[in-house]
């Protein structure tokens, strides 16, 4: 099994910034995408980033040109820089980890963004 943890989360202002952090454990081998999903109330869980064992990255259009999705390997560890934070980007955020056929997810850590 992969163990997930989450940190780097918390109340920011508008404008700010945070890093989030996913560290996986447990059986690490042939994991092929590293990603971030954030969900706010009322709205269906949706795409923020993601990136392939190959360095390949998607960004969703509403963070694209903000956010910077990294991962180090040696720490299979993936990372999430949030830039220029705006109040909409207030939501629970959910690392996920896709080895094989199996998806993973951590417990998701909020995100607030104050006006």
């Amino acid at each position: 099994q992969v163990q997930l943890v989450e940190s780097g989360g918390g109340l920011v202002q508008a404008g700010g910034s945070l890093r989030l952090s996913c560290a996986a454990s447990g059986s690490i081998f042939s994991i092929n995408v590293m990603g971030w999903y954030r969900q706010a109330p009322g709205k269906q869980r949706e795409l923020v980033a993601e990136i392939t064992s190959g360095g390949n990255i998607a960004y969703s259009d509403s963070v694209k040109g903000r956010f910077t999705i990294s991962r180090d390997n040696a720490k299979n560890t993936v990372y999430l820089q949030m830039n220029s934070l705006e109040p909409e980007d207030t939501a629970v955020y959910y690392c996920n980890v896709e080895q094989l056929f199996r998806s993973f997810w951590g417990q998701g850590i909020q995100v607030t963004v104050s006006s």
